[in-house]
């Protein structure tokens, strides 16, 4: 893997794991939206993940 710059790894120290590598939070990997989280963040609130288990809305009756 070729090295990073200063600046970019600088930039995106929140992302690297201990060898250097990007990173993302186990719900981000396999998502297709660009939203990706570090896998440092604990608590992750994605508009666009939705899980199985998630309580479906209701519509009211207009």
């Amino acid at each position: 893997m070729p090295r990073m710059p200063k600046k970019l790894k600088k930039e995106l120290a929140f992302f690297l794991n201990d060898r250097g590598r990007m990173t993302y939070n186990d719900l981000c990997r396999k998502c297709q939206h660009t939203c990706k989280q570090s896998f440092r963040a604990v608590v992750v609130e994605c508009p666009q993940y939705l899980s199985k288990r998630a309580k479906k809305k209701k519509e009211e009756p207009a």
